[in-house]
């Protein structure tokens, strides 16, 4: 399908979604609060917003006006400073107030902030809710709830699977491999939790701040599993490389602008035509590069003889697999080992290169139809951040709730005819 038809046809179906609008079964903003533990005060690198009560309270205060404002059915909220207790009891009365029930979860060690989940009561019920705990370098969590609609008529309750999470930041080259991973065991969890509740006919939102631009591998491994993001599919921006750059939601403490923020959307019925630990093994040969000795940065690497099996275990579990768990890498090299001699050859590492580099092809490929489930699928009816100029492409310098622009989007039952995301 051209680039052209994929647009046209995107054409159609927001046409139907305009005449759905009432049709609305829950909406969902995602922000990265910009804990005061972390938010520096100017240039100065040692000094923080946590020290001024004055200065966080008067923010979080209007965070939280922006967010009432929104009056989104679900919050999702990340870098929350739950070691305050001050700031916590605001967010409590202030979201209760207003009819949320708050489902809050600190990151390991102590780290002093984690996430918090919002429900508005009068929208959703809440059926269950779990923490997910990845036990990595980055102490991070995710949160995921079963939510099911308040309906009183049975056809029109609309149950879904969401996670809030806040993968680790790239402080590293390797640090994107750790998000991958982290990001796998999100799906691993999620089919777990799927299966174990029989919820194979509800749809799954992923939200939160994924330090990671549409260009990462994150981004085309959740693609892999059917994932689409909803801000991208409600501004018809299907290209990774020509799209790329159109929105920015985080300004980093490097002064660099990026687009890391996502409400990822899977439908019940979106084939996958990956398995997904498959599609996992795929997007880590992606990310390998190779070091002096077996591995460089050149895709026009200089290679001789072959890579003894125990020698590139040991050497991938020390640098370019670093926080991959020791059955994980063995996992890996098994695969690369094409002809299972015992040793990664040229041949071997090119076919895993070329492997991982046409991965996605068939996803970008165009859209089909498949078969629906009456009543389970949605569609994205709306989605836009805050403030309005990172949709341009650019940072405000007036802007100071957050380094991140909160991404709010809304979701209607897919209509009889609509294209299956």
């Amino acid at each position: 399908m051209t680039q052209l038809l994929r647009r046209a046809v995107s054409q159609v179906s927001r046409s139907r979604l305009q005449a759905t609008a009432a049709n609305a079964v829950l909406s969902c903003t995602t922000f990265n609060i910009h804990a005061p533990i972390y938010r520096r005060l100017g240039h100065d690198e040692e000094s923080r917003e946590s020290e001024s009560r004055e200065l966080w309270l008067s923010r979080n205060q209007k965070i939280l006006d922006l967010l009432l404002q929104k009056n989104s059915s679900v919050v999702c909220l990340q870098e929350f400073w739950l070691a305050n207790d001050e700031l916590v009891q605001l967010y409590d009365r202030r979201l209760g107030d207003a009819g949320y029930k708050t489902y809050k979860l600190a990151r390991t060690n102590d780290r002093g902030d984690g996430l918090l989940t919002a429900v508005k009561k009068d929208a959703l019920r809440v059926l269950d809710c779990r923490e997910l705990h990845f036990h990595d370098c980055g102490d991070r969590v995710a949160q995921v709830l079963h939510l099911k609609s308040n309906k009183d008529d049975p056809r029109e309750q609309q149950q879904v699977v969401l996670v809030n999470t806040h993968l680790i930041f790239p402080h590293a080259s390797n640090y994107s491999l750790l998000r991958l991973r982290q990001a796998y065991k999100i799906l691993k969890y999620v089919e777990q939790f799927k299966d174990e509740r029989s919820l194979s006919h509800a749809p799954v939102l992923l939200c939160g701040d994924w330090n990671g631009s549409k260009r990462g591998q994150v981004y085309r491994f959740l693609r892999s599993q059917g994932f689409v993001s909803s801000y991208d599919m409600a501004r018809d921006y299907w290209d990774i490389d020509a799209d790329a750059h159109r929105w920015v939601s985080h300004r980093n403490h490097l002064g660099n602008v990026c687009g890391v923020d996502f409400i990822w959307l899977l439908n019940p019925t979106r084939q996958q035509p990956i398995p997904l630990r498959e599609s996992w093994k795929r997007a880590v040969f992606g990310i390998i590069k190779l070091t002096s000795k077996s591995f460089c940065a050149s895709s026009e690497f200089m290679f001789s003889g072959g890579i003894q099996l125990e020698l590139s275990k040991d050497e991938l579990a020390e640098e370019d697999l670093e926080g991959l768990s020791r059955e994980e890498v063995e996992e890996l090299i098994v695969a690369a080992d094409l002809d299972a001699n015992g040793v990664i050859d040229y041949k071997d590492f090119q076919v895993c290169f070329l492997w991982s580099q046409c991965w996605l092809t068939r996803l970008f490929q165009g859209l089909h139809e498949t078969k629906s489930l009456v009543g389970a699928d949605l569609q994205v009816q709306h989605a836009s951040f805050y403030p309005p100029q990172v949709e341009e492409g650019t940072w405000p310098e007036s802007y100071s709730l957050s380094d991140h622009a909160p991404l709010t989007a809304s979701f209607c039952p897919r209509q009889p005819g609509m294209l299956a995301l």
